[in-house]
C-alpha cells in the first residue's frame, strides 16, 4: 500500500532533497526521451529532419506549457487541504480535477489540431522542413489529453507527498518509448512522425498506470460517490489557480515562439543548432525545475499547515543546492558540450556544432539565474499566490520580444543564445520583490 508523505516537520533540506531526488530523475528521464527522440532523427533521418522537430519546439511548449502548468495549479489546493488534514475536501478536489482535465485536453486537442499548418506559417517555418514539421506537431498535439492526465495525476500523487511513483512508471515509459522509436522510424520507417507517435503512446500508457495506481493504493483518497460530484465552487477554485499558472507558462511561450520565428529565419543550420543545443539545455535544467516542483509542495503543506517559518528555510536550503548543481553544471557544459552534441550531430558539420557550443556556453554561465527564478515562482504558486506568479512570465515575454525584435536583426545568432539568459534576468527582477511582499503575507497565518 502506497503511503502519503507529510513534510511539515523534520529537516527542511533533507526533506526537499529526498523529495526532488525521484522528481529530478522522472524529468531526466523525460528529457532522455526528447533527447532520444532528437538522437535517433537527426543520426537516421538527417539535419533536415532534425530541423522539423525542432522548428515548433516553442509552440509546443506554448500548449503543453499551458496543460503543465494548469495540472500543477490543480495540484496545489490538494496539497494544501493535505497539509490542513482536511481529507474530505482533498478528495472532493482530486475528482473535480480530473473532471476539467476531461473538458479541457479534448478541447485544446482539437483546436490546436486545425491551426497547425497556420502557426508553422506564422513561425517562418522553413520550406525544405514544413511538412515533417506539420506532421510532428500534429502528432503532439492530437496527444494533448495523455500529456494532460499523466501531469496532472503525478502532480495529485506528488502533492501527498510520494514524488517516486510517477518516477518508476516514467521508467517504463521511457524503455516503451526508446522501442517504440526505433520500430517506427527504423522498421516501418514512418520518419518524423514514428518518433511524434511514440512519444505520445508513451506518455498515455504513463497516465493510464498513474491512475490505476492512484485509486487502488492510497486509501486516503478513496472516497464514495459523493465525493465524486462536479462542485463548481472547487472547480472555480482550481481553475483560479491552474489557469494563471497554465497562462504563465503560455506567456512565457510567447517570448518563445517570438525568438524561434527570428531563429528560423535565419536558416536551417540555425534552426538545426538550435534544436540540438536546446535539448541538451532542457535536460541540465531538469534539476531546478525539479527543485521548483518540489518546493510547490512544501511550501503548499506548509502553507496549509500554518507554519510560514518553515517556508524560508526551505527557501534557503533550496538555493543552496541550487548553487552547487550550478557550479557542477558550468564545469560540464564548457568542458564537454561538444562531446554531448555528438549524439545529435555529425563530427562534420561544424557550423552546426560551433553554434550549438555557443548557445550551451552562454546558458551555463547564466544558469543560476533559472535556478533563483524556478525556486521563488514554484514557492509563490505553492502558498496559492499564482495571479502574481504569472506576472513573471509577463517579465520573461518582454524581455524575449525585445531580443528576437531589437538584438537579433544586428547580431543575429548570437542575440538568439542570449534570449534566455536575458529572460530569466527580467523574471528575476519580479520574482524577488515578489516573493518578499508573499513571505509577508503568509507570515501573518496562524498555526493549525
Amino acid at each position: 500500500m502506497a503511503s502519503s508523505k507529510e513534510m511539515t516537520a523534520g529537516k527542511p533540506l533533507t526533506l526537499i532533497f529526498s523529495f526532488t531526488l525521484p522528481l529530478l530523475l522522472g524529468n531526466l528521464l523525460q528529457q532522455t526521451y526528447s533527447l532520444i527522440d532528437a538522437a535517433i532523427v537527426g543520426k537516421f533521418l538527417g539535419i533536415n529532419a532534425l530541423a522539423s522537430v525542432g522548428a515548433s519546439t516553442s509552440v509546443v511548449f506554448l500548449i503543453l506549457g499551458f496543460c503543465n502548468g494548469c495540472c500543477c495549479g490543480f495540484g496545489i489546493p490538494v496539497a494544501q487541504k493535505f497539509g490542513a488534514r482536511d481529507y474530505e475536501t482533498m478528495r472532493r478536489y482530486v475528482a473535480v480535477s480530473l473532471q476539467l482535465a476531461v473538458v479541457m485536453s479534448i478541447s485544446i486537442a482539437v483546436i490546436t489540431s486545425l491551426f497547425c499548418s497556420n502557426i508553422l506559417r506564422i513561425m517562418q517555418t522553413p520550406e525544405n522542413i514544413f511538412e515533417d514539421a506539420y506532421l510532428y506537431l500534429l502528432v503532439t498535439f492530437i496527444g494533448v489529453p495523455c500529456t494532460f492526465f499523466y501531469n496532472l495525476l503525478a502532480s495529485i500523487i506528488r502533492a501527498l507527498g510520494d514524488s517516486k511513483t510517477p518516477f518508476y512508471f516514467l521508467i517504463f515509459s521511457t524503455v516503451l518509448n526508446v522501442l517504440l522509436d526505433l520500430f517506427c522510424i527504423l522498421i516501418l520507417g514512418w520518419g518524423v512522425l514514428g518518433a511524434g507517435i511514440a512519444t505520445v503512446i508513451a506518455q498515455g500508457v504513463s497516465a493510464v498506470l498513474c491512475y490505476f495506481y492512484m485509486y487502488r493504493h492510497f486509501q486516503i483518497i478513496q472516497g464514495d460517490k459523493n465525493d465524486r460530484k462536479f462542485r463548481p465552487r472547487l472547480a472555480g477554485n482550481l481553475l483560479g489557480i491552474g489557469v494563471p499558472m497554465g497562462l504563465q507558462f503560455s506567456i512565457t511561450a510567447i517570448g518563445s515562439i517570438m525568438l524561434q520565428s527570428a531563429n528560423n529565419a535565419l536558416g536551417t543550420a540555425c534552426v538545426a543548432a538550435f534544436t540540438a543545443a536546446a535539448r541538451v539545455k532542457m535536460f541540465f535544467m531538469c534539476p531546478y525545475e525539479s527543485l521548483g516542483i518540489a518546493m510547490a509542495t512544501y511550501v503548499g503543506q506548509n502553507y496549509g499547515a500554518g507554519k510560514p517559518e518553515r517556508v524560508w528555510q526551505g527557501i534557503k536550503s533550496s538555493v543552496g543546492m541550487m548553487l552547487i548543481y550550478a557550479v557542477f553544471t558550468f564545469t560540464v557544459l564548457m568542458l564537454a558540450s561538444k562531446q554531448v552534441l555528438y549524439l545529435f550531430v555529425d563530427p562534420g558539420e561544424t557550423e552546426i556544432l560551433k553554434d550549438a557550443m555557443l548557445y550551451l556556453h552562454v546558458s551555463a554561465i547564466f544558469f543560476p539565474l533559472v535556478g533563483l527564478l524556478c525556486i521563488l515562482r514554484y514557492s509563490i504558486q505553492g502558498a496559492g499566490f499564482t495571479k502574481l506568479s504569472m506576472f513573471s512570465g509577463v517579465a520573461e515575454m518582454i524581455a524575449r520580444i525585445l531580443v528576437s525584435l531589437l538584438a537579433v536583426p544586428v547580431w543575429g545568432y548570437t542575440a538568439v543564445c542570449l534570449g534566455d539568459a536575458t529572460a530569466w534576468l527580467f523574471a528575476d527582477l519580479f520574482l524577488v520583490p515578489a516573493f518578499y511582499y508573499v513571505y509577508q503575507k503568509i507570515k501573518q497565518i496562524k498555526p493549525v
